[in-house]
């Protein structure tokens, strides 16, 4: 099978033919249609983070496609189903996160595109149990980001703990950014959009934000607390630092700070205003197997849509190299038919 391969970090990923992945027990096998492109692949092939990935590795966590071969074992999925296989690739099930719903802090878990190759590749293996089927009237290449920016910014939104009618300001409207605004708007928020760059800020507009600022040409925490007095929750999914202290700075008293993007940086915290205000800082990464059910549910419902571009799976490297320079506007889908 064709495969974007990362043989080394920080090297260009090579496209070859590698042998199709062999069946285990209660695995299937998936023929990918498509797999969106998020900064963690990018992060992944350059080894940013402490963990490293793999390697060789293919790298993508939002492959979709349709089930080619089941393995022994195999119940809840068949032959030519419509599936997707997240970042959540399988967890051990037997630990305190998995058995209070918290499997995606499971100690013993596994990640698509990480830890095992996952979809920028003809055909991706998975195990049967972590994979979510695909709403009908869903395409391949639409749903694909419902796999990470949307099951990821949802949770953040629902770890915030705010309520319909409060203000949540999200920092950042890319990839995920302009996922979470929809998601935001749907759950009956009023949405503050934060970005450096116009015409991130135009999509913002159009896809329901309350009010739009541009960090690079006044100040946000400003503006915020001008405005509406603060938020009640400020969703950072930017990669840089100043990001996510404009984030901290724009919260009110008894809000949350809930932090998704992973730049290579720290967050300095201000012990005294956290105390006093009440302010509450949130790590969330992606989100669990019911989390995807009902992110996908919103996109069925068209409440979410996610705004995309297609390029062949032999345009990765030049995709990386848009993605360091921010030159994408929503999200990059990998094609693969």
């Amino acid at each position: 099978m064709k495969a974007a391969v990362v043989n080394e970090f920080k090297q260009k990923l090579e496209i070859k033919e590698v042998p199709i992945p062999e069946l285990e027990y209660g695995e299937i096998l998936v023929r990918i249609k498509a797999c969106g492109v998020c900064h963690t692949d990018l992060h992944a092939a350059h080894g940013d983070w402490p963990v490293k990935p793999k390697l060789p590795l293919i790298p993508g966590h939002e492959g979709v496609g349709v089930v080619e071969q089941v393995g022994e074992g195999v119940k809840s999925i068949k032959v030519d189903d419509r599936v997707g296989v997240p970042w959540l690739y399988s967890a051990c099930g037997e630990c305190e996160y998995c058995l209070t719903g918290r499997e995606t802090l499971c100690p013993d878990q596994l990640n698509a595109g990480y830890s095992v190759d996952g979809g920028y590749a003809q055909y991706c293996k998975a195990p049967a149990e972590y994979v979510a089927k695909i709403p009908d009237n869903l395409s391949f290449e639409e749903v694909s980001p419902i796999f990470c920016a949307g099951v990821t910014t949802y949770k953040a939104l629902k770890v915030s703990e705010a309520k319909p009618g409060d203000w949540v300001a999200i920092y950042g409207i890319g990839g995920l950014g302009h996922v979470a605004l929809q998601y935001a708007k749907a759950m009956g928020f009023n949405v503050v959009a934060v970005d450096i760059q116009d015409d991130k800020l135009e999509l913002a507009k159009e896809l329901g934000a309350d009010f739009t600022v541009n960090g690079m040409k006044g100040d946000p925490v400003k503006a915020i607390q001008d405005k509406v007095g603060g938020v009640q929750a400020a969703i950072s999914v930017a990669v840089t630092k100043k990001a996510f202290e404009q984030a901290y700075q724009s919260v009110k008293r008894g809000g949350s700070l809930v932090v998704v993007g992973l730049p290579n940086d720290e967050l300095p915290i201000p012990i005294f205003d956290t105390v006093l205000n009440g302010v509450a800082v949130k790590g969330s990464i992606v989100g669990t197997r019911k989390d995807l059910q009902e992110a996908l549910e919103f996109a069925a419902q068209g409440k979410v849509k996610t705004n995309i571009e297609t390029q062949p799976l032999e345009k990765i490297n030049d995709v990386f190299e848009r993605m360091v320079k921010g030159q994408i506007n929503g999200r990059v889908v990998l094609t693969l038919d």
